[in-house]
């Protein structure tokens, strides 16, 4: 495994990332049998789908602080397990308890996508790190786009059973391949698991995603659903509170408060939003028959074939995103995102009326999707330490969840209240469905605005630092530190050995390793002297840094204590 290929590598993960994915949408296509197969009613069948959304969410932050406390290679097999185990329970269920247990194991696999996408950190050089986040990232939407035709035709043809015995052969073959081809990564975090930061945690999403979800079935003012709402808010506050006092925090507040955290993390709510909303749309008006004057009448399986391009373009504009993001900086590949996809939303209400103009507004929304997805995760790994990679990536993993949930809902009650009878059924509007797509361009908007505000001098992911239980990394060598021969001089040497705070921006994180034909290669020894001598200087200056941040702090202790009484800082 040591000698594990890079392009092996990435083709694992992602094809990770795929499987996980697809288990969000593995369903779909039963929820009108569900009733039947199970003996139950169609508000308690629900939860087959639910469930898996709850157990994702609140599992994910926590498998991507584990993987960093604990090795993020050790946590994505950890993750396969539980997802084998539900497949398995899925496929023998004959009642509702055991299908809906089954399903809340399989929302476990999601956690493999933030865990894949930090440990492209660890283990490429710094120029394969970027292209292979964003096909990483982009395997969100092709598990998704990919897996509605495949289950669709699936539960047609065949038993539906079948789609989770099938499930659990791609579990296991992705442990498989896991174990075989993706080498150990370094450990980075220290301290331990904060127990009571996930329970909060969990209990808090579960209170608001449950409210988001269930609200318009639960009436939207009703007790129930501003119980829930009220206690999500009361929680998670109490959340934020005990997780800035506590030593080792489950989400480190302080590093997701910084501006470019904050806002890749605000834009992925949203993006999300915009991108669930259209398939939301999209598919729906595919399904209506043709007599309501908007719908194409197409068949389950049929619709999905018809969106299945608009999944692929994610995989084929990943190369694209990197490229812009090297030239460009991820920042603008998140704005350009952002904006393609208002560009479809656009193109889809103009092209509504067949479904070869929906399939070409699906993949240029998707394309869209594809390059701000793969930025995300390059702005949030280029403002955290590399020891919270894996929770960071995480929790903005987490921001996106919530971001489709917010946007099944508010479509949702869209949908809801603009509506036509067609043969004594009560079926979404043409204008409905205008509105919700005016809706989600907005948000693709306010998305490409939010990406605006972020620092100008967005920071590329730091250079990997492959060693393990600690801060530090080992030099690499001239040939191997990006953009050194670019970097100027100084006079004083440093050690060989740095720390994170020491490690400046790489430019290169998303070019091409191919150097350029016929250009000089300078003396090793002077690209170290440079090297060694920037160190040095960073070294001073993070010095004086943390003397200044000493003093603050002191300064803000003291304030504190004088604001709550303390004697100790009281004469007499």
């Amino acid at each position: 495994m040591c000698g594990a290929h890079p392009s092996g590598i990435v083709s694992v993960l992602a094809v990770a990332g795929v499987v996980g994915s697809l288990m969000q949408t593995l369903v779909v296509p039963l929820v009108g049998e569900l009733p039947r197969l199970l003996d139950a009613d169609a508000a308690d069948t629900s939860w087959v789908i639910t469930v898996t959304l709850l157990v994702g969410a609140v599992a994910t932050p926590v498998v991507g602080k584990l993987g960093d406390l604990y090795g993020k290679r050790r946590m994505m097999l950890a993750c396969s397990a539980p997802l084998v185990a539900g497949s398995v329970a899925c496929a023998l269920a004959g009642s509702l308890i055991p299908m809906i247990a089954g399903r809340g194991l399989q929302g476990v696999g999601v956690g493999m996508i933030p865990l894949g996408v930090s440990a492209l950190r660890d283990l490429l050089p710094p120029q394969r790190v970027g292209p292979a986040i964003a096909l990483m990232s982009s395997s969100m939407g092709i598990g998704g786009a990919l897996g509605l035709p495949i289950a669709a035709a699936v539960a047609e043809y065949a038993d539906w059973r079948m789609l989770f015995w099938g499930s659990a052969a791609l579990g296991l073959v992705v442990a498989l391949l896991i174990w075989l081809l993706v080498p150990a990564t370094p450990v980075h975090g220290r301290g331990r698991l904060d127990a009571g930061g996930a329970l909060g945690l969990g209990v808090g999403l579960v209170c608001l995603l449950l409210d988001v979800s269930k609200g318009a079935e639960w009436v939207w003012t009703s007790g129930t659903t501003l119980g829930l709402l009220g206690a999500a808010v009361v929680v998670l506050l109490l959340w934020g509170l005990w997780e800035l006092r506590v030593r080792d925090p489950l989400v480190d507040l302080r590093t997701t408060a910084r501006p470019q955290v904050l806002l890749t993390n605000v834009a992925s709510v949203l993006v999300g939003f915009a991108m669930y909303a259209q398939s939301l749309v999209v598919m729906q008006i595919l399904q209506l028959p043709e007599a309501t004057g908007y719908g194409l009448g197409q068949s389950m399986p049929a619709a999905g074939l018809w969106l299945a391009p608009s999944g692929l373009m994610m995989m084929a504009v990943s190369g694209l995103g990197a490229r812009l993001s090297a030239a460009r900086g991820p920042r603008t590949s998140l704005f350009a995102g952002a904006l393609v996809i208002a560009v479809g939303y656009g193109s889809a209400f103009a092209l509504m009326g067949a479904p070869w103009g929906l399939m070409v507004a699906g993949s240029v929304g998707n394309i869209g999707v594809g390059l701000a997805y793969g930025a995300m995760p390059a702005l949030i790994m280029g403002a955290v330490p590399q020891r919270e990679t894996a929770s960071a990536n995480s929790f903005n993993t987490l921001m996106r969840s919530i971001g489709t949930s917010v946007s099944a809902a508010v479509v949702g009650v869209v949908l809801s209240q603009m509506t036509v009878t067609v043969g004594g059924h009560v079926l979404p509007s043409e204008s409905g469905f205008r509105t919700a797509l005016l809706v989600g361009c907005g948000v693709a908007l306010v998305a490409a605005l939010v990406t605006l505000a972020l620092p100008r001098r967005a920071a590329e992911p730091p250079l990997p630092a492959p060693a393990a239980r600690q801060d530090t990394a080992v030099l690499p060598s001239p040939a191997a530190w990006p953009g050194a021969a670019s970097r100027p001089a100084g006079a004083a040497a440093g050690p060989a050995r740095i720390g994170y705070e020491e490690l400046g921006p790489w430019r290169d994180a998303f070019r091409s390793p191919a150097p350029a034909q016929g250009a000089a290669e300078p003396s090793e020894d002077a690209e170290l002297t440079r090297l060694r001598a920037e160190i040095a200087e960073l070294r001073a200056e993070n010095g004086e840094l943390r003397r200044e941040l000493d003093v603050l702090m002191r300064g803000v202790s003291a304030w504190v204590q004088n604001l709550a009484g303390r004697p100790t800082d009281r004469p007499g």
